[in-house]
């Protein structure tokens, strides 16, 4: 090449070099598709408190079936709004709090209680750092298989060294026998699961229940929702003057009841009650504006409130890594 070769006579050199190397090269857009996603973890900072939503996976449900209450057509149209349909692909969250003296997990995942999708809690919680051992204690909103199954791994309890806690109304129902005697034949599974995930913790006494408003640990509180079952329970935190909520089944799909927050659900052991429940929680984090953490909001499922009319908006938090 000349050293004389001016700017223009470059730029045809390069790109016919580029032309040569573009044909001798091999495509490579055959490259196999992963097909997967990143671990199922958050972290936020909260006050001097560290929470990590823990995804178990995802289930699809046919909310348009589920959702009870809802004028005709009302959950097809919020659904396509938020450009889904039925069914849902659905995430099922979990949340673990480190108070800088206890870690606690608040619900557990569905392990193998609800669906091959889901029981993907104990993989998570080791990506986010943390091994079963380490769990001081758990907190369960209530005892439906896919909060109460990740209690077992292999037959045996997942967490050996954690002290359960849930709302004395839910065990005493779930965990007897007379109440599975008298329950419809297809809910006796419900009961059956509870009572096989609870079993090594009450056996080893470490299921220590508590009953209505309690402090469980210096910055956690139990707050009584009944309504989705008869002791579910809503946990909040505090540090710093920050505030997190951890609702539990408080609410299913954010596309409609956040809109419409009388829109009940089937799972509801009594609607009536739940939808009130509801109500006053969305009332209350809007108002004061501090964060949420849903099960079943897609994940992290942390978030804020915003009135908006009769009905709310649902703010999910903002991504960050300072702590």
């Amino acid at each position: 090449m000349s050293a004389r070769a001016t700017i223009p006579q470059l730029s045809r050199i390069c790109t016919g070099l580029g032309l040569a190397l573009a044909i001798s090269l091999p495509a490579l857009a055959a490259a196999p598709q992963q097909k997967n996603q990143a671990p199922g973890f958050y972290r936020l900072a909260l006050g001097d408190f560290e929470v990590t939503a823990l995804n178990d996976g995802t289930v699809d449900l046919p909310m348009d079936k589920l959702l009870t209450g809802a004028k005709p057509g009302q959950v097809e149209k919020a659904l396509s709004r938020a450009y889904l349909k039925a069914p849902v692909e659905t995430s099922v969250n979990a949340f673990l709090v480190n108070t800088g003296s206890k870690l606690v997990l608040i619900d557990t995942g569905a392990a193998g209680l609800f669906g091959p999708t889901l029981g993907r809690l104990l993989v998570q919680l080791k990506a986010a750092g943390y091994q079963p051992e380490e769990i001081d204690e758990i907190y369960i909103t209530h005892f439906h298989g896919d909060h109460v199954g990740g209690l077992l791994s292999a037959g045996k309890a997942a967490f050996p060294n954690a002290v359960v806690r849930a709302d004395q109304h839910e065990s005493d129902y779930w965990l007897s026998k007379e109440a599975m005697d008298k329950a419809p034949a297809a809910a006796k599974s419900g009961f059956e699961g509870a009572q096989m995930s609870l079993k090594p913790y009450v056996d080893a006494g470490r299921f220590k229940p508590f009953s209505g408003p309690t402090e469980l640990l210096p910055g956690i509180r139990a707050v009584p929702t009944p309504g989705h079952t008869p002791g579910h329970s809503i946990y909040v935190i505090e540090s710093k003057g920050q505030q997190m909520a951890f609702w539990g089944d408080l609410m299913h799909v954010a596309a409609v009841q956040f809109p419409d927050p009388s829109v009940t659900i089937q799972f509801d052991s009594d609607s009536k009650a739940a939808a009130p429940q509801r109500k006053k929680a969305y009332a209350e984090a809007a108002a004061k504006g501090y964060y949420v953490a849903v099960a079943h909001v897609s994940f992290p499922g942390i978030g804020k409130l915003r009135a908006d009319g009769k009905g709310y908006t649902w703010l999910p938090a903002n991504y960050s890594t300072k702590f």
